[in-house]
């Protein structure tokens, strides 16, 4: 990834790896895990306040916590936020 993301990866290797299915961009892999299990809790519970204290949902609702700091701090970028704010 960090030879891909310096431009410095020859074409073979990256179609060796393109042909695994690699994840150039983890981070948003991630992000749009987290977003999903969001989606799944709404849908289940009807509200998206996740609890940091829900033993069940413990890592979600830390995740969800950080989404509201970056946004009060003006960090979330905006397709984020539009997305954040498609689910309600």
């Amino acid at each position: 990834r960090v030879l891909y993301k310096k431009n410095a990866l020859d074409s073979d290797r990256m179609q060796q790896l393109n042909s695994i299915d690699i994840n150039w961009h983890l981070c948003y892999h991630s992000w749009n895990e987290k977003f999903n299990q969001l989606c799944a809790f709404k849908t289940q519970n009807g509200h998206s306040n996740v609890s940091q204290h829900d033993a069940q949902n413990k890592s979600l609702g830390i995740w969800v916590s950080n989404q509201r700091v970056l946004y009060k701090k003006n960090t979330l970028n905006s397709d984020r936020i539009q997305r954040m704010n498609s689910i309600g």
